[in-house]
C-alpha cells in the first residue's frame, strides 16, 4: 500500500493561495470609438442596452482589474488610479451614435427621476407601488415599470446590394473587386437609402407584399406603446468602407401612468395600457431579432456629371428590439451628462 508521502496528490509543488486578492472594480472607463475618445462611469456602461453592449462589446466587458490583482509586481497589487486611466478600449462603434444613446438616456433618467434642481416624475407616482391599499395590489411591487424609466431600443442593421444595368460600365473583375463604375453606384444607393428614414416603410411594404400578419401585430404593437407610424429613425448612418447602413431609434414607453398638469389631481393609471405595456417586458435583457430581405427597383438620382438610372437595389434588414429600465442606482450617481461622459 503507498504511503501518504508517496501518493502522486502530496508529490505536487502547492502553489500559495492568494486569499486576499480580489479584483478591483473599475470606476470608470475609457473608451476609443473610432478615433474619438470618452470617458464613461461604469454604472452608465451597465445601464445601457444588452444589444448595444453587445455591439461596443462582442468578445465581452471585464469590469474588473483581474490582471493587476493577481499581479506579483508593484507591492500588493491593487491597481493605482494612473494605471486605471492607461486601460483604454478600443471599440468598433460609431462615436455620434454612441453620443446620442446616451444622451438620451441621460435626458429620459433626469426627467423621470429628477435633478437637484427639478423633480421628476418618480416622486409623483411613488405611492403606486408603495402603498398596501394599491389599485395594482400585492403584485405592484413586482411591476418594474411603476418604478423605473422604460425605454424602447430599435435598432437597424441594413447591407444593401446594387445590381447595375446590364448595358451600363459598372461591373467587377475576376476576383471581384469592383471597377470605379461600381463604386460610384455602391455610394449612391447608400445615400438613396440614408434618405430613407421612415422607421416602418419598408416592413410595412412587405407586410403588405407577404400579408405577415405577425410582422404587423409587431407594428401595432410598437406603435401603442410609444412610436408613430411616421416616426424617423433618431441615429442613422452609413458604416465606413461597407455597404451597410445602421440605425437606432429609442422612445419612452408608454406605460399608461398619467401625470395631471400642475398635480391638479393624483397620479392615475389607464390599466389597459399598462397591460400593453408589460408585454414589452417580454424583451427586457432579451432582444429579439427580425431578419427580412427586401427588393425594388429605384431611380438613382444624377450626380454631377453622372446621369441618373435605374438600378435593382436589395436589402438584408436585421432589427433587433429590446426593453431597457432605467435604474435608480445607476442614475443618482449626482453627476451631469458632463461628468458622467467626457470626451479626451
Amino acid at each position: 500500500m503507498a504511503t501518504m508521502n508517496n501518493s502522486p496528490i502530496t508529490q505536487v509543488s502547492q502553489m500559495p493561495t492568494h486569499t486576499n486578492l480580489q479584483p478591483q472594480l473599475l470606476t470608470r472607463l475609457f473608451l476609443d470609438l473610432r478615433g474619438r475618445r470618452f470617458e464613461v462611469d461604469r454604472e452608465t456602461i451597465m445601464n445601457l442596452p444588452e444589444s448595444v453592449l453587445l455591439c461596443l462589446f462582442p468578445n465581452g466587458l471585464v469590469l474588473s482589474r483581474q490582471s493587476v490583482a493577481l499581479s506579483d509586481s508593484g507591492g500588493g497589487g491593487a491597481g493605482s488610479p494612473e494605471d486605471e486611466e492607461e486601460e483604454v478600449y478600443g471599440v468598433d462603434f460609431d462615436p455620434d451614435c454612441f453620443q446620442f444613446v446616451l444622451t438620451f438616456f441621460r435626458n429620459a433618467s433626469d426627467n423621470f427621476y429628477g435633478t437637484s434642481t427639478s423633480p421628476g416624475l418618480f416622486g409623483a407616482q411613488q405611492h403606486l407601488f408603495e402603498s398596501p391599499t394599491s389599485e395594482f395590489g400585492p403584485a405592484a411591487s413586482q411591476n418594474p415599470l411603476l418604478s423605473k424609466q422604460a425605454i424602447i431600443v430599435l435598432r437597424e442593421e441594413l447591407e444593401y446590394f446594387s445590381i447595375p444595368p446590364k448595358d451600363g460600365q459598372a461591373a467587377t473583375d475576376q476576383n471581384g473587386i469592383a471597377n470605379d463604375s461600381m463604386l460610384d453606384i455602391k455610394r449612391r444607393s447608400g445615400d438613396y437609402l440614408m434618405e430613407k428614414r421612415n422607421i416602418f416603410t419598408a416592413l410595412q411594404r412587405n407586410v403588405n407584399k407577404e400579408n405577415n400578419v405577425a410582422e404587423q401585430h409587431l407594428i401595432d404593437m410598437l406603435c401603442m406603446s410609444g412610436f408613430d407610424r411616421d416616426d424617423e429613425w433618431g441615429f442613422r448612418a452609413l458604416e465606413p468602407s461597407r455597404c451597410c447602413i445602421s440605425s437606432i431609434a429609442l422612445v419612452l414607453l408608454k406605460t399608461g401612468i398619467i401625470h395631471h398638469p400642475n398635480g391638479e389631481k393624483p397620479v392615475e393609471v389607464d390599466t389597459a395600457q399598462m397591460a400593453t405595456a408589460q408585454k414589452l417586458l417580454l424583451f427586457w435583457r432579451k432582444p429579439a431579432r427580425k431578419c427580412w430581405w427586401d427588393g425594388s427597383d429605384v431611380e438613382l438620382p444624377a450626380v454631377d456629371d453622372k446621369p441618373a438610372m435605374t438600378v435593382k437595389l436589395w436589402a438584408r434588414r436585421v432589427w433587433t428590439l429590446e426593453l431597457s429600465l432605467v435604474s435608480l442606482a445607476s442614475i443618482y450617481s449626482k453627476k451631469s451628462l458632463a461628468d458622467c461622459l467626457r470626451q479626451v
